[in-house]
Formats: C-alpha cells, structure tokens, sequence
C-alpha cells in the first residue's frame, strides 16, 4: 500500500521562494560597500539553507504551534545576522555597515513571517473549501484520551484530519467500526494513512503487530499515551493543541534535509562517474560485447523502486540473448558470457546505473533493487522486508558490502540481506554512506566470491 505523499511539493517551493527573497532584496542594502555581489549572494543562500538544517526551520507540521515556529524564526534569523556579519572580516575589501546589515535581515524576516502567514492561511483554507489535503484517520482504543483526541480531529478542520472511526476490543457502538483484529482489511479499503493507538487497550504482542503492519505498507502509527505511559526513548511527543500524541522516531533518512543532501551527493558523484568513467567505457566496452554476442550493449529491466513504483534498470549486457530474464544468474550460468563473467566479477556491469541515480530512480547507497517474483515471494514472508522500499534503492549497499549479495539460494540468505537493508535505514549517516562506498571499492580490486 503507498500512502498518499501530501504536501510533499510545499517545502521545496517554500525554500525556493525564501533563497529568492534573499537574493532581490540583498542588491538594494549593501550596494556602495564593494562586494561581489554573485559570491555575497551566493553566500546567503548557502547560510541560510545550512542554518534551516540545524534549526529545523522548514520542519513545520499542520499541527506545529505559533509559539514552536516563532521559535524557530527567532534562532534562523539570529544565527543568519550573526553569519552576515562574519562574512565581511573575511571579505577585506568590503566595507561593513550595521546600519544596513540589520536593515536587511529586519526587511528578511517581515518578508518570510508574512509569506509563511500567507501560506499557512491558504493552506487551511483550501483544505476546508475543498476537502483536499486530508488524512484519513482511525484510532484504536475507546477511552477518554482516545475520545478527546477524536474531538480535536473534528473541531479542527483546519488541521487536515478526517476520522474515520474506532476499533476496540472492550466497546461497541459509539463510532466503533469492529474489533483490532479487522483493522488491516479496513485500511487497505479505506485508505487509511495514520493509525492513533491507545497504549491502554493492546498488549504489547498486539503493539509490535501494529508497528510491523504499519512499516510494512508505509502507514504512519502514533500512540495515545495515558497517565502512567511510559515514554520510550523510540518514541516523540507532539502536542495537538495541549493533547500529547506519542510518535515513532523516525529514519534519519525521512528527514527533509538529509533527503536534500543525500540527493545533491548522488547528482555529483554520478556525474562524475559518467563524465570521467562511462563517457569512455561505454565505447569500449560496446564494442567488446557487441563482437562475443548478438545484441543490445545494455541490459534493461523492471525493477521496483521507492514505495514500490516501477524504474527501468540499467546493466551493461553479461548474458546471451534469452527468454528467462526474471531469474538471477547462478554460479557457472551458462548464459554468461567470457566478457559478461569479467565485469560481473568486477562490478563494472552495475555502472550504468548511475544514469539511474542521476535520473533520481536510485541513490549511489541504498538497499539493492530485488527482482518483482523476489516481491511477491518474500514481500509477507519476511518480518519488514517491504520496510527497504521505503527508500530509493542504492547502486551498492550495507547488505552487499557485508558479503550478503548475489544468487538467494535459501531464505536465510535473504532474511540476512534484510536484516542490513533494515539496520542501514534505521541508523543511516554520510559516514555510513562513506565508509560503504570505500568498501564496495575495495572489495572491487579484492574480488568477491558471489559476484557470478
């Protein structure tokens, strides 16, 4: 099930529209100080990105309070006054002027306040004159917490939630749709993108269901705590006016920023790779392919990607021309070829696939694209195994540099390969990211048994 990216357009332009202000409004306060005015305006658009990262500035949810986005206003406006200023010892042949530096970022943040206004204003609006932007929403458990959380979802249209009902054990009627074992049909029915749970009604064998279900097939869980909850360090509180709603922490990876980043990494290494590797190795390697066998140069093939959604995979060609293609190639395949058996061994078959990466189907790290049957077979079977479509998938990976990759020959194999995709996404960094790239390259020049 993929659920629904709302909004997933409004911080980006949000970004875009706040570097443009930067930029228009720059030339008329510093003019007459002798700055380049290119490498300045550069230089605030660069702060300003950097500064939102660690102040979280653009982390704004439909459920933030004024008091938490004035907060973060006033910690993005201070740190970007305070780096304006550095700039100008470093800069020896501009002049500084206070007078015009404070003038500016007072000019900045009336602009930002008033389009955030503005846009928060017609946000809501539009939700509520055209019922877009909603969630549907259940919640288990019929207590009071749960009942006052249910109010706050109807009395707050603007806040974007459309309840749907209960599931508990314990009541009937009273807005209860049937019992928690009939949640998952319902929200496959109903498309459901957030479950709410009472910690006081399941156990907590029901809780890791629940959890498992909802990684699963990309469903948004949080928790309704009671007075004696106890709060996990897995866990994050969010206020819904003055309700406390308990969240799971989420993958480092789900963070816009790190997203942005990791991006931005993956269109600069990829370049690289296919201006200085692949502009002279797709020749040479064509020609050599092209005179041991009949065929195309590249080998295409569908792939599932991020939330399931279909990429046409790039491989140089190792295999005669054959009618199996939806198989993996085992150990002494006789459809690979002299040429095909040498960059398998080497990796050098997977290269095209950072046209892939500049595409934005795949990320340079990330779990390996499966085949579709590998899906359908192991897609219930395996505990979180849908958990890695979460992401984009990578040229190389934690799994692969582990030793986990190649022919699945048993279910083990795949339950291991999992476990790291797993762990990668839960504890993803750019170290990480470094250290498996460095990996993969020296396993390259090492060789690897089950590269076949």
């Amino acid at each position: 099930m993929k659920r629904g990216r709302y909004s997933k357009y409004i911080r980006p332009i949000s970004i875009i529209i706040d570097c443009c202000l930067l930029i228009i409004l720059f030339p008329y306060f510093f003019k007459g100080l002798d700055i380049n005015f290119q490498w300045f305006g550069t230089y605030l658009v660069a702060i300003w990105i950097i500064i939102s990262f660690f102040t979280k500035f653009y982390e704004i949810y439909r459920f933030t309070t004024p008091v938490n986005i004035l907060s973060k206003t006033a910690k993005q406006m201070t740190l970007f006054l305070l780096l304006i200023i550095a700039f100008f010892p470093f800069y020896k042949t501009a002049f500084f002027s206070g007078y015009a530096t404070a003038t500016y970022v007072l000019v900045v943040l009336f602009g930002v306040v008033l389009l955030k206004s503005l846009a928060f204003y017609y946000i809501k609006k539009y939700r509520l004159l055209t019922g877009n932007n909603f969630r549907n929403v259940v919640i288990i458990g019929h207590t009071e917490e749960s009942k006052d959380l249910k109010n706050i979802f109807e009395k707050r249209p603007d806040y974007g939630y459309n309840f749907k009902g209960f599931f508990s054990d314990r009541k009937t009627g009273e807005g209860v749709l049937g019992k928690i074992d009939e949640i998952k049909n319902y929200v496959f029915e109903n498309k459901i993108d957030e479950i709410y749970c009472s910690i006081n009604e399941i156990s907590n064998e029901k809780h890791k269901e629940l959890v498992a279900f909802a990684d699963e097939n990309d469903i948004i869980i949080k928790f309704i705590p009671d007075s004696k909850a106890i709060f996990s360090k897995n866990l994050t509180i969010d206020y819904y006016e003055l309700f406390p709603v308990l969240s799971l922490k989420k993958s480092p990876l789900d963070d816009y920023y790190t997203e942005f980043f990791k991006r931005l990494f993956d269109i600069f290494f990829s370049l690289i790779v296919i201006l200085f590797i692949l502009s002279w190795l797709i020749p040479l390697l064509g020609i050599l392919i092209k005179l041991e066998s009949k065929g195309t140069i590249f080998f295409k093939q569908s792939r599932p990607g991020i939330y399931e959604e279909e990429f046409i995979c790039y491989k140089f060609r190792s295999m005669k021309l054959n009618g199996t293609t939806e198989s993996e190639a085992s150990r002494n395949d006789p459809r690979v070829t002299k040429i095909g058996r040498f960059i398998r061994k080497t990796s050098i078959d997977e290269l095209p696939q950072f046209f892939n990466v500049l595409l934005g189907d795949m990320s340079v790290v990330g779990p390996r694209p499966h085949l579709w049957a590998q899906n359908k077979t192991y897609g219930k079977k395996i505990k979180k195994y849908m958990v890695r479509h979460h992401i984009k998938p990578g040229i190389t990976g934690l799994a692969q540099v582990k030793g986990c990759r190649g022919e699945i020959e048993t279910e083990d194999d795949m339950v291991n390969r999992i476990k790291f995709d797993v762990f990668y996404i839960e504890n993803w960094s750019f170290l990480m990211d470094f250290k498996i790239i460095l990996q993969t390259v020296i396993n390259i020049f090492k060789g690897d048994e089950k590269a076949y």
